[in-house]
């Protein structure tokens, strides 16, 4: 088996991994397939070892909250002509720890080791920390 790599997205405009769920959901009917998919100007080079058992890990609200595994990448051409890439994405968001991430352009790609963990599923019900001790949490490395 080959390496694998992973995508970080910031997710622009998006409050808690549910608003991006929720997002993601009402715009499926317009993907013949139900999936949902993010689409970017640039055809990421290390294709193979995203497909590799990738997730892009999306950032809200300046930290990485949330990933979905990649399964594919299409071809699509915007209205204007140009040729994009479209990541298709597994429907379920999986909750993670919170890493800090300052903004940028794009994505980037994420080694393994630097990817937060995932939360445990029983995680995922517990009451959500107030922003800011979170963020504190997480720039001392707590969480």
């Amino acid at each position: 088996m080959g390496k694998t790599v992973h995508l970080v997205k910031l997710s622009v405009g998006t409050e808690s991994p549910e608003t991006l769920a929720a997002w993601q959901e009402a715009n499926l009917a317009r993907f013949p397939d139900g999936l949902p998919r993010h689409v970017t100007r640039m055809w990421p080079k290390r294709e193979a070892e995203i497909l590799n058992g990738g997730s892009i890990y999306w950032v809200i609200k300046g930290a990485i909250q949330c990933r979905q595994p990649i399964l594919r990448l299409d071809e699509v051409f915007g209205s204007d002509g140009v040729r994009r890439c479209a990541i298709v994405l597994k429907p379920q968001i999986y909750l993670t720890q919170a890493a800090l991430k300052r903004p940028f352009q794009g994505w980037r790609y994420l080694k393994p080791e630097d990817a937060p963990a995932d939360l445990p599923e029983g995680r995922a019900s517990d009451d959500v920390l107030p922003e800011e001790l979170n963020r504190a949490l997480a720039e001392i490395g707590v969480l």
